[in-house]
């Protein structure tokens, strides 16, 4: 199994005690997002987790405690844009703060297991192309030396975001200007000795040197546990999403960095509301079990191949 902390949420940054009381009882409780009386219980021991994943935007609240993970394999993907605090209303300053966090955390981890992700873009009067490039560059070559990859993708437009794009004056590029971007974009990754590639994109870059990318990996995966894993693709993800099968265990409408783009928070109020009833104690993230709840142990297992095929020998 792998464990998805998380899309839906900053568990990192603000819900990390949380997620080290859960590894230390060994087990959690995940609301389904549809049915919201509906919860699964998760067995996470070692011996059932093969990975977890980490998204994040801050990690250094949790980054004092990662020798509780020392029983499992896991690795980040670690968001900075070069967006102000217009768009990433509570993230700490990016020059000053989160390239140090980053490197820091890579020079602790291995570079390979710390993911750089630019994403997502939108092009606006104040945000142009040429705004984003600038950025880019900035970033790369501060972290030139400390990740492998550089994952990009461009906005996505929900209905829970729609508005607040618009008030941003949002803009879409033409595909040729689109594609001379991605390329640009590209060529400064390489020159910083890291792979682009892009997360969910309908749109082929290839031609420009952005390879198509899968966030939860099942290269990278295998190569940080050292054994083959038998799974398939995530098929509650887009069509376009190459990512393995996982399990996410965050909650929807609780993270607090503020994002304009976020498609996971309904508004500012749901989320307020929703994180006043965090329990790092509770087995579930921001709940606690009420009334007419009705809890299922989800049956959990781990990937790992203990077939070999001929090319294994």
């Amino acid at each position: 199994m792998i464990l998805s902390a998380s899309r839906r949420t900053d568990i990192p940054n603000y819900y990390s005690e949380w997620f080290y009381n859960r590894i230390k009882e060994e087990f959690l409780y995940v609301r389904n997002p549809i049915n919201v009386h509906q919860i699964s219980e998760i067995k996470i021991t070692p011996d059932v987790v093969d990975c977890i994943v980490f998204w994040t935007k801050n990690p250094l609240p949790m980054m004092g405690r990662l020798d509780e993970l020392k029983e499992y394999p896991f690795y980040f993907q670690f968001t900075l844009t070069g967006y102000g605090n217009d768009v990433e209303a509570n993230v700490p300053d990016k020059r000053t703060a989160m390239i140090p966090v980053f490197r820091d955390l890579s020079s602790r981890i291995g570079r390979e297991r710390v993911i750089w992700r630019y994403d997502p873009i939108f092009f606006s009067d104040k945000y142009t192309a040429q705004y984003h490039l600038n950025a880019f560059q900035y970033i790369a070559e501060a972290l030139k030396g400390y990740t492998d990859k550089c994952v990009i993708s461009f906005v996505d437009m929900y209905a829970k975001n729609r508005k607040r794009m618009e008030d941003l004056s949002k803009f879409d590029l033409h595909d040729s200007e689109l594609r001379k971007f991605a390329k640009e974009l590209s060529g400064i990754a390489n020159d910083n000795h890291m792979t682009a590639a892009s997360c969910a994109e309908k749109i082929d870059l290839d031609d420009c040197g952005i390879v198509h990318n899968c966030c939860i990996d099942k290269a990278l995966i295998e190569k940080i546990t050292g054994y083959k894993l038998k799974a398939g693709k995530d098929k509650n993800q887009r069509p376009e999403c190459g990512c393995m099968e996982s399990v996410d265990i965050g909650a929807y409408h609780t993270c607090k960095n503020g994002c304009v783009y976020c498609y996971a928070n309904e508004s500012e109020k749901s989320v307020a509301r929703n994180a006043s009833k965090y329990d790092p104690a509770s087995p579930l993230l921001c709940s606690h079990v009420e009334t007419g709840d009705r809890i299922s142990l989800r049956k959990t297992a781990s990937l790992k191949e203990t077939q070999l095929s001929i090319f294994d020998i």
